[in-house]
């Protein structure tokens, strides 16, 4: 079940003494702030504090991993369109046996005919279910805006740019390039019942808001169902790609604050050790 919560990166609860890690980039005329996300917060959640403000107000632009909000029905159509395969085996002969009664209630509460979902490769209906997951978790837990929302809404009413490292269709592109065994592991992780999901994340919960990275990082490397074709395809191939934008972007003058998923911040192939690869030096500052 980690690895449904990492990649949804989905907190139960959080303190409201929260104090994640915070990095900066930086040469002559340049400052790049690197900050790790939470994409789903518990309502109210207090996250935010002095030092984070002035480096938000500081930044001229905000550069998230994809605009999500631009186009809030890109996502249905990109996953509509890149996820259907013709000859696939109904979602049930995709799952062990023993998590097929879950399916089929997820199925049921997703609103989606069973049909359409048998239809979909098995990455996509992850991500269909991964939203009756949540759902399920919010019913227990309310659930507000995560980071990306709430920054995107600041930067936009200050007149500031809002940015994406990836369109949706290059993210989802990520997911559709992994091989079925992968797909299969990633849509068996969404089947967990909500207890069991709430238990795992606690680690990941204390880790975020203390800004242990070390445990996050232990949390990815510990989990079976991350497998090192998901890790390769969702974390390094990405992390590489937007160590290689950043370093293009401090070519520009100014400050910007790039917001992304806290576990492409963490372990050997963080976008930090991608950026020193290239030369560059990231300064953790909190």
């Amino acid at each position: 079940m980690r690895l449904l919560i990492a990649l949804a990166l989905l907190l139960l609860a959080v303190p409201a003494s929260a104090r994640p890690a915070l990095w900066k980039l930086a040469d002559h005329d340049t400052t790049i702030w690197l900050f790790g996300t939470i994409h789903v917060l518990p309502e109210n959640t207090r996250w935010r504090d002095p030092e984070l403000d002035r480096a938000i107000a500081a930044s001229r632009a905000l550069v998230l991993e994809t605009v999500l909000d631009r186009d809030p029905g890109e996502v249905g159509r990109q996953l509509l369109t890149l996820g259907r395969a013709e000859g696939l085996p109904p979602l049930a002969e995709r799952v062990p046996v023993a998590q097929r009664a879950r399916l089929a209630a997820m199925v049921a509460r997703s609103g989606m005919p069973a049909h359409t979902l048998d239809q979909l490769k098995s990455w996509a209906a992850a991500f269909v279910l991964t939203g009756v997951a949540m759902r399920e978790i919010g019913e227990r837990h309310p659930l507000g805006p995560g980071v990306e929302p709430q920054l995107s809404e600041g930067f936009r009413a200050a007149g500031k740019p809002v940015e994406g490292l990836e369109t949706v269709a290059e993210q989802l592109g990520y997911f559709d390039a992994m091989p079925e065994a992968a797909q299969r592991v990633f849509l068996a992780a969404t089947l967990d019942d909500v207890a069991t999901a709430g238990a795992d994340f606690r680690h990941l919960v204390t880790a975020w808001e203390s800004g242990d990275t070390a445990a996050i990082e232990r949390a990815f490397a510990d989990d079976p169902e991350f497998t090192p074709e998901t890790r390769d395809l969702l974390i390094r191939r990405r992390d590489e790609a937007w160590a290689a934008a950043l370093a293009r972007r401090l070519e520009q003058p100014g400050t910007i604050f790039v917001a992304v998923g806290a576990g492409h911040l963490v372990g050997r192939d963080s976008v930090q050790k991608m950026l020193a690869a290239k030369g560059l030096t990231v300064e953790r500052v909190r």
